[in-house]
């Protein structure tokens, strides 16, 4: 392992490649579905993970999310795009002024927060949020949390905005992109964003 590392390194370092180094962000806006489907389309990113983090539980559900925040796993190539980048567009993607929820779904479950694992992912996060207060002239609410245990969601929640199986919805049967676009739409989403952020608004259309 260590000769081929070693290789690799020499091979980049004769032809000026840099080699891909990846990162990795958790962070909560809401609903994952909306989450995972807004960075899954930023230019860098490699993989978004619908998940729950924060909580004490173990192996949480989408029924019992025991303690648990939704939340969702970014794993980035760092040079394409920073964890400051990353950050600041999250922090533009969400109402970071409501403490009780994230648009039409209330409670714990769904607050806004960045969980950080370094000393540089946590003063990053801090930053970023002074910046965002500033730029809004509102407090915000936004939590920073240390990582622990991410738990991958139930397999039905990964890249639900891109399904095309058909589900009951109120409002019929649908497939699961269309289910999701309702949802998105009905639940406000993006008008509020919008409404908060301006022009800075990320990823509200």
């Amino acid at each position: 392992m260590k000769l081929v590392l070693a290789v690799a390194l020499a091979l980049a370092a004769m032809t000026g490649i840099a080699l891909a180094k990846t990162e990795k962000a958790i962070v909560a806006g809401g609903c994952f579905w909306c989450v995972e489907a807004d960075f899954e389309s930023v230019k860098g990113v490699k993989s978004v993970v619908s998940g729950y983090a924060g909580g004490k539980g173990a192996n949480p559900t989408y029924d019992d999310h025991q303690g648990h925040i939704e939340a969702v796993e970014i794993t980035f190539d760092t040079a394409v795009i920073t964890y400051d980048q990353l950050i600041r567009m999250f922090l533009r993607s969400v109402d970071v002024t409501d403490a009780g929820g994230q648009f039409c779904d209330r409670g714990s479950a769904y607050v806004s927060a960045i969980f950080v694992s370094t000393p540089a992912q946590k003063a990053s996060a801090k930053a970023a949020i002074a910046e965002a207060q500033a730029a809004l002239g509102k407090k915000v609410v936004t939590r920073v949390k240390a990582a622990s245990t991410f738990w991958k969601a139930e397999e039905v929640h990964q890249d639900f905005y891109k399904g095309s199986q058909i589900i009951l919805t109120r409002a019929g049967p649908k497939s699961k992109k269309s289910a999701y676009r309702f949802y998105r739409n009905a639940c406000g989403r993006d008008a509020r964003v919008k409404a908060l952020w301006g022009a800075e608004a990320a990823f509200a259309k």
